[in-house]
């Protein structure tokens, strides 16, 4: 009897999303990685990015690490770790859950966030990610 191995999809990539106030329409993954590991800090006008995540062991916040930063989360934690110890800067917020990450992304000025597909975001803006 031949055995078939039925192939996983991966589930789709989490979407970006930014406070209305930021003037971004797309980014690279190369962008969109500089931003989570605080090396752009700064909109292309001049604004402060306030970045959001979700904890660790969320299965979006892994999903977003691996399709969108292209990294893994424990490289992310090292990044952020060694910005606290030096004193060279501060980690992103961390949030409970896509509830509050919409909330606080809608209401913060410059903020970044991810969400899964398919939740509502009239009062957000989508990012394009290119490659």
């Amino acid at each position: 009897m031949p055995l078939y191995v039925q192939a996983q999809e991966s589930p789709p990539a989490p979407k970006v999303i930014v406070n209305a106030s930021v003037k971004v329409q797309q980014l690279s993954h190369a962008q969109l990685r500089s931003i989570y590991m605080m090396r752009q800090v700064l909109w292309p006008d001049g604004s402060a990015i306030k970045v959001f995540v979700l904890p660790n062991r969320s299965e979006l916040h892994l999903q977003f690490c691996r399709q969108q930063l292209q990294l893994f989360p424990y490289q992310l934690d090292r990044v952020w770790q060694k910005l606290t110890y030096s004193g060279t800067g501060t980690p992103p917020t961390e949030v409970a859950d896509s509830a509050k990450m919409r909330e606080l992304v809608a209401s913060t000025p410059g903020a970044i966030g991810y969400i899964e597909t398919g939740n509502d975001i009239s009062e957000l803006q989508i990012v394009q990610i290119q490659p």
